[in-house]
């Protein structure tokens, strides 16, 4: 079973930017980002295929968000600029993730405990 380790999380200011990373196991075809705010439902942001292959973003946070796969790591990245009190939440990563080709259509088998990302205004 894929194990996932994520980091980078913390406390930043508005406008601000952050850097996760999350380090597997072993590799895997596909990997995503998740998040979820207090009293809100859990939202993709992010996924990407290994090997430099295709990522795909939530419309919401294009513009402001990078994801990339380091293969030779294991690790996938998701950079966040221009943070904004309302990106608060705990962030997931995910492995072992298929129909990529769409965040919105992404499913994933194996989840991070979560990391906590509080925005500051």
């Amino acid at each position: 079973l894929v194990q996932l380790q994520e980091s980078g999380g913390g406390s930043v200011q508005a406008g601000g930017s952050l850097k996760l990373s999350c380090r597997t196991s072993e590799s895997t075809y596909c990997m995503a980002w998740y998040r979820q705010a207090s009293g809100r439902q859990p939202e993709g942001v992010a996924a990407a295929y290994k090997g430099g292959g295709d990522t795909t973003y939530a419309n919401s946070l294009k513009g402001r968000v990078t994801i990339s796969y380091r293969d030779k790591e294991n690790t996938l990245d998701l950079q966040i600029s221009s943070l904004e009190p309302e990106d608060t939440a705990m962030y997931y990563c995910a492995a072992d993730c298929w129909q990529c080709q769409s965040i919105y259509s992404a499913s994933c088998e194996v989840w991070g405990q979560g990391i906590q990302v509080t925005v500051s205004s």
